[in-house]
């Protein structure tokens, strides 16, 4: 967890040392340098954001310098991270927005399918791994419950056609969210639906 909000951060890699980074919340130095020495040895080929939100977003700026790469998140929020400095003004944070390099998320990256999930935000994804029956839901779907609608460009009903189509996935299937533990896609539905 990382930033002020606690926000997860994950990176996916597999046995040839490439990775993938999802959601670079590390704001702070330490943080960074936490995440810099976990990377050490990985060839990182993406960063993805499952969201626009400030917090999936705070290590965006240093992360994009580090390794040379743009954010690449769905198309629908590129306009809410481009205006970081209206989100810091919203929350009342006392700092400058860092610019950093976006591109539309338009492909697959592997080794997963992406999801697109509106509700919390208008272009929120779910990232899932269909073989290892993972899913990283950003901040649609959390344990024990599921994201805010009450923030700019939510929308509680195309949340809940979202929810809906996660609930489509095998039971089985473990949920990395963007705040707090990790669950299984059985245990939040069955909470969610009770």
């Amino acid at each position: 967890m990382f930033g002020p909000f606690e926000t997860n951060t994950y990176v996916v890699s597999d046995e040839h040392g490439k990775a993938l980074l999802i959601d670079p919340a590390c704001l702070y130095a330490n943080e960074q340098q936490q995440l810099q020495v976990y990377l050490k040895g990985y060839t990182l080929q993406s960063i993805i954001a499952t969201h626009g939100h400030l917090d999936h977003l705070w290590g965006a700026p240093w992360a994009c310098q580090q390794w040379s790469l743009p954010v690449r998140m769905h198309e629908a929020d590129i306009p809410m991270a481009q205006a970081m400095q209206q989100q810091y003004d919203f929350f009342g944070i006392r700092a400058k927005a860092q610019p950093f390099p976006i591109e539309a998320l338009t492909d697959q990256p592997e080794p997963f399918t992406v999801i697109h999930t509106p509700g919390h935000t208008p272009g929120s994804v779910c990232l899932y791994w269909e073989e290892e029956k993972v899913l990283f839901s950003g901040d649609t779907l959390f344990h024990m419950g599921y994201g805010r609608t009450d923030l700019p460009g939510g929308d509680f009903y195309q949340l809940m056609d979202s929810l809906d189509k996660l609930f489509h996935l095998p039971d089985a299937t473990r949920v990395y969210p963007g705040h707090g533990e990790h669950t299984s896609l059985r245990s939040t539905s069955r909470s969610l639906l009770m």
